[in-house]
């Protein structure tokens, strides 16, 4: 357990950002408070500040360990609860367009499949054996507030289940709602700069539908990936989950959106380059109806880039950077950034004031964690026409260098590994101009 840095500390969300940030701060400070302004059912249903939960969630191998530093049981956690470990890359089959299957080869490590209610709720009784975590539901934060006119956030009001109002005081407020509405909100109040943002406008569309699976299921795989290749956007996903289901997520951009009616969503499926996932659920039974839901852009704030910040106030997750869903990075990214802040405030617990300047250093911090996924999804995100955003000018170049890659690790295990690595989060982007591998992909492209 590490030096305390503060008495009190406040979480705003209870989600997967908040919940890791909360694990994070319960060994700095003698007490932190969750407030959460969903209803958070225990029958692991999904719930409505979570738009997206009814959809494939993956957790990533880097979120997995990110979580598992904070939590050294989780894993048991989530084997407990049913979760299915997926062994990278045997137990999942890769198919592009154009017939090329990706060899399912053991490269080493896992990830869990689940729903994310279940993750969330299993991550969420870990947080609430915490001894000094309280985590309080149906509580909305109103507001930050500060006594020395902005430089400060001293704590947040709020109206409690009953709608009774509370003024909660704290050395440190970290907002992990994914909506970021309190700190733009306190900025604008107190007439400080916004973080400039960086946009990519992916306009993407998700339906989804979950099944048992049947008894004479495939055995050679646990999960499938159906790759688009641009312009056709046309993607679909299937994942194990709790209970012996299938999840099955379709997703696209902009005109070429999957529908959300039961005979448009096998028919739309049938009509993908691979009949893999289509053939294994045509004829299980589907459990409760078709979700839909709509992301219409990437976002990623910059605010390391700014010249000063509140003290004792960090936001985090979403409202830092928003991902493209398609990629499965959000959650594991959140994981990060928490254990970012673990490993800070327990460089800092021996300083005089820990917490001064700690914004700074924290955001500092997320960029190196940030960059990674972000340089992972931007590129394939701007290769499709309609994409919103500014462009490289050496996009083309990138893209064939891209997809030279991707032949490559078919190819070879060495190059399989690392690229799987870097989408897992375990390896930095940055492994991806190794020298080694820097030779081989000049080769190719040469003999191309």
């Amino acid at each position: 357990m590490s030096t305390r840095v503060g008495r009190q500390a406040v979480v705003v969300g209870a989600g997967m950002g908040g919940l890791t940030a909360a694990g994070a701060l319960a060994n700095h400070f003698e007490h932190v408070r969750v407030l959460e302004r969903d209803v958070l059912a225990a029958d692991g249903s999904a719930r409505s500040g979570i738009p997206q939960g009814r959809h494939v969630h993956v957790l990533l191998a880097g979120g997995h360990r990110a979580i598992s530093e904070l939590f050294p049981d989780f894993e048991a956690d989530l084997l407990a609860a049913g979760a299915e470990p997926v062994r990278v890359d045997r137990d999942v089959r890769r198919e592009s367009p154009g017939g090329r299957t990706f060899p399912q080869r053991d490269l080493g490590f896992d990830f869990y499949a689940q729903s994310r209610p279940q993750l969330e709720g299993t991550l969420r009784g870990r947080v609430q054996a915490l001894r000094n975590v309280t985590l309080e539901r149906e509580c909305r934060v109103r507001a930050l507030t500060s006594s020395d006119g902005g430089r400060t956030v001293d704590g947040v009001t709020y109206v409690d289940a009953d709608g009774r109002s509370h003024e909660l005081p704290a050395d440190l407020v970290v907002e992990s709602s994914g909506r970021g509405n309190l700190t733009y909100a306190f900025l604008e109040e107190t007439g400080q700069p916004l973080p400039e943002a960086t946009t990519i406008g992916v306009d993407m569309c998700y339906s989804t539908a979950v099944f048992e699976i049947p008894e004479d299921a495939p055995t050679d795989w646990k999960g499938v990936f159906v790759y688009s290749k641009p312009p056709d956007s046309r993607s679909a996903i299937l994942m194990p989950l709790e209970g012996r289901r299938w999840i099955v997520s379709l997703g696209a951009r902009l005109a070429e959106e999957p529908p959300g009616d039961p005979d448009g969503y096998m028919e739309y499926l049938g009509a993908l380059h691979s009949p893999t996932i289509h053939d294994a659920v045509s004829k299980a039974k589907r459990v409760g109806g078709i979700a839909r839901y709509r992301f219409p852009e990437s976002i990623r704030r910059h605010y390391a880039r700014l010249g000063s910040f509140p003290r004792g106030l960090l936001p985090t997750g979403d409202f830092v950077c928003r991902f493209n869903p398609i990629y499965g990075q959000g959650m594991s990214v959140g994981a990060q950034e928490a254990r970012a802040l673990d490993r800070l405030l327990t460089e800092r617990a021996g300083d005089a004031d820990p917490l001064d300047g700690l914004a700074t250093a924290f955001f500092e911090a997320v960029e190196d964690v940030i960059e990674t996924p972000w340089m992972s999804a931007a590129l394939p995100d701007l290769a499709y026409p309609g994409t919103r955003g500014e462009r490289p000018a050496d996009l083309e170049a990138q893209l064939k260098r891209a997809a030279t890659l991707n032949k490559l690790a078919a190819e070879d295990v060495r190059v399989n590994q690392v690229l799987l690595e870097v989408r897992h989060l375990v390896k930095p982007h940055s492994v991806l101009d190794e020298p080694w591998l820097a030779e081989l992909l000049d080769e190719a492209m040469a003999g191309a």
